[in-house]
């Protein structure tokens, strides 16, 4: 099996069990080894009392692309720590892309950096998360 067929599966075996990223109105774009994009198109469901996407929801988004990227070797991996920072607003009817990058992975830990971005490539967050992988696979091999 090919590091991108593993992801592949990994990835359908997690969206199978995945209740709360399509409720919210994710979609898996992209999946292989290491790296995930989800997207979001911000509807009125999603915007706070400033009118602008709810800051909590472009946070999922970019914390469903990082699960996504950090379980994409079929380990088992949950959120350790998750910083992000919000640097411009998403509005309703954006199209936010979360992108995924795996920046470290040493032995049980790994590093992954998240840019979310609106249809015009502008960036509305960033986000660094750090992963902790534990027992288990999402299918077995």
């Amino acid at each position: 099996m090919t590091p991108k067929e593993r992801a592949e599966k990994a990835s359908a075996a997690m969206w199978a069990s995945d209740k709360a990223s399509p409720w919210i109105g994710m979609a898996l774009e992209d999946i292989d080894e290491g790296t995930a994009t989800l997207t979001l198109v911000v509807q009125e469901h999603h915007c706070n009392g400033h009118g602008i996407c709810h800051g909590g929801i472009i946070f999922s988004l970019a914390d469903s692309a990082f699960a996504f990227a950090c379980n994409s070797r079929n380990q088992s991996t949950v959120a350790q720590h998750n910083m992000v920072s919000f640097i411009a607003p998403g509005l309703l009817g954006d199209r936010l892309s979360a992108t995924a990058s795996e920046v470290s992975l040493s032995g049980r830990s790994g590093i992954y950096d998240v840019r979310v971005t609106n249809q015009d490539d502008k960036t509305i967050a960033e986000m660094r998360g750090l992963s902790r992988s534990i027992k288990g696979q999402l299918f077995t091999e």
